[in-house]
């Protein structure tokens, strides 16, 4: 692999779609090692463009934006780091040859929607939850009472961090639901799914890199959700010897199908030595985030590092953990405190995304925490966190 010089004819050039905390800590591992980085997003002073080579404001989801931006910069990878880009576009874009998408522009078409990464799950003979699509209200009643039942859940097709999403215990919650996953959708596109209840011990991230000698998979990563969204996380999560190799081939199996180079988040339910298949998205995941301390190449690290054809190394360090922070308020640039605090907690280090905006339930940073064991790792991350106290601007 041949790096150039950036800001200089001979750069590499990688440009990031959507430039979110995620997206942030890869263009550091992107500048790192020599590459020209170009970030762009929906709003101005993303996480990802503070760190990027220069920047662009554009609605992703507008085809002829996109296409523009990427024929004026030439870079030689485009990365999605969200799902609301027109990906239809980044179909034409690859076939053209104007740069190559990362992993594939199908894959992010794919993924971007429930409904098609269902589809690719049944190609690929994966488990999973028993659901249905549903375009009306009416749809979705018929589909609960025909099988679906109750407790179960209701996803927007196009979607991410929870947002739309209702757990319904009663046929009573059904047009409450319908009503949620129409307002959180990212596309106002009546399309929703309906998905059984799994009764599981747990669910795990398995993030999986396709590289240039293969695919490598990292420990298991456990997390807590609260309203659909991660809270905390934790590597690695236990499970049995059968149960891992069941979760690794199912993870081989559907990023094979989507091709490409780079990490995929793959979501698994387990239960004893069952496994079944919930979600995938071809980038790093939040949950991923714990790997800042518990790998010795962070998910950043290890896409970065595949994208370019470098070679990668998913083994474990530690015992790790992370824990969410949370802006607390609707305000604009607000500050935090308590830093000295948090800090001294053992094995802690802090990530504060630098987001221009709050939101009370927006995540605004993560503490992560080395241990000696997962519980010790979780017990620094959550008491690292909770001393990091948001306040508004003076």
């Amino acid at each position: 692999m041949r790096i150039g010089t950036p800001l200089s004819p001979s750069a590499t050039k990688v440009m990031f779609l959507g430039s979110g905390e995620l997206g942030k800590e890869v263009v550091i591992e992107l500048q790192r090692l020599g590459v020209e980085v170009i970030a762009v997003d929906r709003y101005p002073g993303a996480p990802g463009q503070q760190v990027a080579h220069r920047s662009h404001v554009i609605d992703m989801t507008d085809a002829k934006a996109l296409r523009a931006l990427v024929e004026k910069e030439r870079p030689d990878l485009v990365v999605p780091e969200i799902e609301a880009i027109a990906t239809d576009e980044l179909l034409r874009i690859e076939q053209d040859g104007l740069a190559t998408v990362i992993p594939t522009a199908n894959a992010a078409h794919v993924t971007m929607n429930r409904e098609r990464i269902r589809r690719l799950a049944v190609e690929c003979d994966l488990p999973s939850s028993k659901h249905a699509f549903c375009s009306s209200l009416a749809e979705l009643e018929s589909a609960i009472d025909a099988g679906i039942g109750v407790p179960c859940f209701v996803k927007p097709v196009m979607s991410s961090s929870g947002k739309g999403q209702s757990r319904i215990t009663s046929r009573d919650g059904v047009a409450t639901a319908w009503d949620y996953a129409m307002a959180g959708g990212r596309v106002k596109q009546p399309r929703v799914i309906v998905e059984a209840e799994v009764k599981f011990d747990f669910e795990i991230t398995l993030l999986t890199v396709r590289h240039a000698s293969g695919s490598a998979f990292c420990e298991p990563i456990g997390h807590r959700q609260v309203a659909g969204d991660y809270v905390e996380s934790w590597q690695p999560q236990a499970m049995s010897a059968a149960a891992l190799e069941k979760a690794r081939a199912m993870a081989k199996r559907i990023t094979d199908k989507l091709g490409g180079y780079g990490i995929f988040g793959v979501e698994l339910f387990v239960r004893g030595d069952e496994v079944w298949f919930s979600e995938v998205s071809p980038r790093p995941h939040d949950t991923g985030l714990v790997t800042l301390c518990s790998q010795y190449q962070s998910e950043f690290a290890l896409h970065a590092r595949a994208i370019l054809g470098l070679p990668v190394d998913t083994s474990l360090r530690c015992p790790g953990a992370s824990a969410v922070i949370y802006g607390g308020m609707d305000a604009q640039g607000i500050a935090f405190e308590g830093l000295d605090e948090a800090l001294a907690v053992p094995g802690t280090e802090l990530r504060l995304f630098g987001k221009p905006e709050s939101f009370e339930k927006r995540r605004m940073g993560v503490a992560v925490a080395r241990g000696q064991s997962v519980n010790e790792a979780r017990e620094r991350a959550t008491r690292c966190a909770k001393c990091v106290r948001p306040v508004a601007p003076a």
